[in-house]
């Protein structure tokens, strides 16, 4: 189990940052050509401004006037207009040759006529002005538009879009990493605890043996006996520290019987029950030729763990701990069933989760790890089968047949 991000960690970062650097020039794009699309489209009324004067200037009919193209054409404007002579002169007497520009009432003559000067720059920039011809050569008027209001939001929206999801991205590294410090704290102090939890048993039935040898010394055949404990105890630390040693690397598989190996697991334990102060029956069923490609270090690691959690949870002295083993055309189920207080319903998707635990000890890394040795090793599945507080819990794994 890594702790820390590898080169597929940093491989999914770049893709994402490649794909909102995409997301952010896909919308500057878009946004960008609709505002070309409205840009053109203001110009088309311009246009057809400029040229209702000039067929009005270019008439023979006496009656022509403006009228009819102020009110349909110039009223509806959204965008700002100004109407000049030739030479970018204003008629400031005129109010209709101004469109919305606002203007300050307190302005003097000379003051407003510089304001409107500057305006003029300001939409030659945006645009070219559209000319009002006589005779297709005299220019009579020249017409200067800029952008429509929606235009400008148009412009800078997509930067407001890009500095906004700049703030969530960077909220959410922040978040993230957080969450992510927050883990391989839990992940360290989880391990810590795992490490304890699984020396914890050895370590307490050498001190027993001990004080059996201190009781029975004079025994040659007692002694015997408690010697051969004390070496199956140190072979288990042995088996610990082997374990630990090979998180991370690729563990190599076998064509074991799943229920040889789980009767190991069983009689180690049984031998040790007395010790523990429960009256606690280890009960194991099921098919004996069922085999499996397995670890058997790592997958006796797992049946370990779910064999302690099912002790602690036996919070009372008569207590039953059910291994059954069922072979099916392609699988091989395994169930560890206790009649311990149960799991809250609200905790159950918790318990897989690193650095989770609800006791002084266990449960920090033991489950998180037997479910990554289980499904990403083994290539099988565990999880809660079902749980009833205060009748107990059951565990599934499931194996695929060798």
């Amino acid at each position: 189990m890594k702790m820390s991000g590898g080169p597929a960690s940093v491989n999914f970062k770049i893709i994402l940052l490649v794909f909102a650097i995409l997301i952010a020039v896909g919308t500057l794009l878009y946004t960008q050509n609709l505002v070309l699309r409205l840009q053109e489209n203001e110009k088309r009324i311009v246009e057809l401004y400029a040229k209702g004067i000039e067929y009005i200037a270019n008439s023979t009919e006496s009656g022509a006037d403006l009228t009819f193209l102020f009110e349909n054409i110039i009223k509806p404007i959204d965008f700002p207009l100004l109407i000049t002579d030739k030479d970018n002169n204003v008629s400031l007497m005129d109010k209709s040759v101004v469109r919305n520009i606002e203007i300050d009432s307190n302005l003097t003559q000379k003051q407003l006529k510089e304001f409107l000067e500057k305006k003029i720059i300001e939409m030659d920039e945006q645009h070219s002005p559209i000319l009002v011809t006589y005779a297709d050569s005299i220019v009579l008027q020249k017409i200067h538009y800029g952008n429509s209001r929606l235009i400008t939001q148009l412009q800078y929206y997509p930067y407001l879009q890009i500095l906004i999801a700049a703030l969530f991205i960077l909220l959410g590294y922040v978040g993230f990493s957080s969450i992510k410090k927050s883990e391989q704290s839990n992940i360290w102090v989880g391990m810590a605890k795992e490490t304890a939890h699984q020396f914890g048993t050895p370590i307490s039935s050498l001190m027993g043996w001990i004080e059996m040898l201190k009781l029975h010394y004079q025994d040659k055949d007692r002694v015997i006996d408690v010697t051969n404990e004390i070496a199956d105890d140190v072979e288990k630390l042995n088996k610990i520290t082997y374990r630990f040693s090979k998180i991370g690397a690729v563990p190599e598989l076998k064509n074991l019987s799943v229920y040889d190996e789980i009767h190991k697991v069983k009689e180690y334990f049984e031998r040790r029950l007395p010790q523990s102060g429960k009256s606690v029956e280890i009960v194991l069923n099921g098919e004996k030729p069922a085999n499996a490609f397995i670890n058997a270090e790592l997958f006796e690691w797992v049946i370990e763990n779910l064999i302690k959690n099912a002790l602690d949870a036996i919070d009372h002295k008569q207590g039953r701990i059910e291994i059954s083993i069922k072979s099916s055309k392609r699988d091989i189920e395994i169930e560890v069933k206790d009649n311990g207080k149960g799991i809250d319903l609200k905790r159950r998707k918790d318990i897989f989760r690193p650095g989770y635990s609800t006791k002084r000890r266990g449960w920090g890394l033991g489950l998180s790890l037997s479910k990554r040795i289980i499904e990403v090793y083994h290539k099988g599945k565990i999880f809660v089968k079902s749980s009833v507080h205060g009748e107990g819990t059951t565990f599934k794994i499931t194996l695929k047949k060798s």
